[in-house]
């Protein structure tokens, strides 16, 4: 009888050890004074798009509609959480992303916008300083049963001497 009964465990605490070995928390404290910069007043612009490219041969491009892209103050809490949820890569497959709520200090201490139906987004009057965008582009094909795309990230810094907008290319790579 315990023989059957770790048949059915062992494969299910696997399973759930897969999806926390790489879970987000920084383990370091949140410091909001690292990230009281997002709120100094700027003239800098960050224009982008965000999309992935899809697998289905159809479209070749799938932009992230709708999706909220998030301009993240690169604190050390931000640089070490990053860091965790991606590790090397800009881009975290749908099924591997943790679900792990931040400090409710550092999300308050961000910016978001909603990406338009070409995949492009803006944030204005953007103080000098060195940020993340993150986004995701999450989608069900058809006759799947599991969701393909994921979340991706980028940095860029302001100097407060750009001339135009920093653009930036949200996919992945």
């Amino acid at each position: 009888m315990r023989w059957l009964k770790f048949l059915f465990v062992a494969p299910l605490v696997m399973l759930s050890a897969c999806n926390t070995g790489r879970g987000p928390e920084p383990g370091v404290a949140f410091d909001p004074s690292q990230a009281n910069y997002i709120r100094a007043p700027g003239k800098g612009v960050i224009a982008g798009q965000a999309f992935l490219r899809d697998n289905s041969g159809q479209s070749n491009v799938r932009y992230a509609t709708g999706e909220t892209v998030r301009l993240i103050p690169a604190t050390a809490y931000a640089e070490t959480r990053i860091k965790n949820f991606y590790g090397s890569v800009k881009f975290l497959p749908a099924a591997s992303i943790p679900k792990v709520e931040p400090d409710t200090q550092y999300a308050a201490l961000t910016r978001t916008t909603t990406v338009e139906s070409n995949g492009r987004f803006t944030f204005e009057n953007v103080a000098p300083g060195r940020y993340y965008l993150t986004t995701q582009l999450i989608w069900k094909p058809k006759d799947s049963m599991s969701a393909e795309g994921g979340a991706m990230y980028e940095e860029v810094t302001l100097t407060g001497k750009e001339n135009g907008p920093v653009k930036v290319i949200l996919s992945g790579n």
